[in-house]
């Protein structure tokens, strides 16, 4: 039996698990919260100093968690940039999250490219104000002289997995991440070093993107470092999804991703063609509005939490007694309507009661989530059941709605740290690959999540009705928005 270890570093803590290589059971668990303010961000929230990241894992690490392992994964926030100088010193703190100072720069790069379309077909997604590729383009705006001296560009997992061997002349990263930045293509697995120089003004040095199952190097001690990958890719290989699954999760904002052979170019800039964590393709539809959907709509009627706000939509009944919920609260990225508002329609009499507005909250966040799977199913993309995650997933109401809404089996993962124990397995891979016991295309087989499984049942056609009156409705209101 050999052991790994997968360690998570989230935007505000770091979590370490120690697995089984050949169960992927759970032998040991490290957390450790990240400094309430790094020592080097100035007070910005959008501005971390990476040393932060290591004196948090190293905090999660202690007391011989690590003891006995003999390779490790890295999984980290996705988005952030870490801009090093030729020396390999950091030029600022690194950038992280949805930052919105960079929302002008986005607009900038989609204009310089000429469109949205032009970004699709170049690497895939569209710039938004989190992306490195834009927050590139707002360090040039804003402060050039640190644009001038960056060199080299890494990704927080990378930078963590570079930092773990010791800083090597080689630097590295997988195409899950690379697939993010908005400078890299799933789809032609290369970079685009011109749209690095669209946004910063020149060339750097760009980590060398490597396979799935491949080190990225070994320490002085002899332990075998994975390539690492970004929370969502991590994650979703912790869950071990696979062909024909589909990840829906309720945060403020939503997103679904499902498991694809092939990158998918959209015109539009509603699909982004991210790369998995095995090989295969990942596209993603993000939606602006899910649980903040439900917050507005329990606030508005003077309830303390999002449980009883489910607990009185389950006093309605499928479809809220005619009442619809857009909820295109903050304007709507699927479908691409940024200006919009909410609409709240079907008012009658009988539908104007507490419970039916409650009930219509779920049902229009579901909806607006079924037509980002819609997207996917449109192109080509085989969904058979649909994992479904977020606190949000364990509310009653949710779970009543969802399988009809979304017309297929739902899934709810007991809570876990899915991107640690994602990261775990990809450090199995690395090290059975290494010693010739995997297969470097056939990750290691582990244990399931332990879920939840809830069949849409007889209520199908009740939730496809549903679903109907929803789209009825946002065709009226927003006519040609798909």
């Amino acid at each position: 039996m050999g052991i790994v270890a997968g360690l998570d570093s989230s935007p505000d803590f770091t979590r370490i698990v120690v697995c089984d290589t050949d169960s992927g059971a759970v032998l040991r668990q490290g957390y450790a919260p990240h400094p309430v303010e790094s020592p080097d961000s100035g007070g910005r929230p959008s501005d971390v100093d990476p040393q932060a990241w290591l004196l948090s894992l190293g905090e999660a690490a202690g007391g011989g968690l690590l003891e006995g392992v003999q390779a490790i994964g890295v999984s980290a926030q996705q988005n952030a940039v870490v801009p090093l100088d030729a020396q390999g010193n950091t030029v600022r703190p690194a950038m992280v999250g949805a930052d919105k100072r960079t929302q002008v720069a986005a607009a900038d790069l989609i204009d310089a490219l000429g469109g949205r379309e032009a970004w699709a077909q170049a690497v895939g997604c569209v710039p938004q104000a989190a992306q490195p590729v834009t927050k590139l383009r707002w360090l040039a705006r804003t402060e050039p002289e640190n644009a001038q001296r960056t060199a080299i560009l890494l990704q927080a997992h990378d930078w963590l997995v570079w930092q773990l061997l010791g800083r090597p002349v080689r630097r590295t990263t997988d195409r899950g991440g690379a697939s993010g930045t908005g400078y890299w293509s799933a789809a032609t697995g290369a970079y685009r070093p011109d749209l690095v120089e669209l946004a910063l003004g020149h060339q750097v040095m760009l980590p060398e993107v490597i396979g799935p199952a491949d080190a990225a190097g070994t320490t002085p001690e002899g332990l075998l470092i994975s390539v690492g990958t970004g929370e969502t890719m991590a994650a979703a290989f912790g869950l071990g999804i696979g062909l024909g699954d589909a990840v829906v999760s309720l945060g403020a904002s939503g997103s679904v991703m499902a498991v694809h052979p092939e990158a998918l170019v959209d015109g539009s800039g509603m699909i982004t063609a991210l790369a998995d964590a095995t090989g295969m393709h990942l596209p993603v539809v993000t939606t602006l509005n899910a649980v903040r959907t439900l917050r507005g709509t329990a606030e508005l009627l003077g309830l303390p939490d999002l449980e009883s706000l489910s607990e009185l939509a389950m006093k309605s009944t499928p479809g809220a007694h005619g009442l619809v919920l857009l909820p295109y609260l903050e304007g709507e990225r699927t479908p691409n309507l940024p200006h919009t508002a909410g609409t709240l329609a079907g008012l009658r009499r009988e539908s104007m009661k507490a419970e039916h507005l409650a009930r219509a909250a779920f049902e229009g966040m579901l909806c607006g989530l079924a037509d980002a799977l819609d997207m996917l199913r449109a192109r080509g993309v085989e969904v058979r059941r649909v994992f479904l995650l977020g606190p949000a997933a364990e509310l009653p109401a949710v779970q009543a709605a969802a399988p009809s809404l979304f017309g297929t089996q739902v899934v709810v993962p007991q809570p876990a740290d899915y991107a640690a124990i994602g990261a775990a397995r990809q450090a199995a891979w690395a090290l059975g690959a290494s010693q010739g016991t995997l297969d470097a295309r056939t990750p290691p087989a582990w244990q399931g999540a332990v879920a939840q499984v809830l069949e849409p049942g007889e209520e199908l056609a009740v939730g496809q009705a549903v679903r109907q009156q929803f789209v009825s409705v946002r065709e009226q209101t927003h006519p040609g928005a798909f």
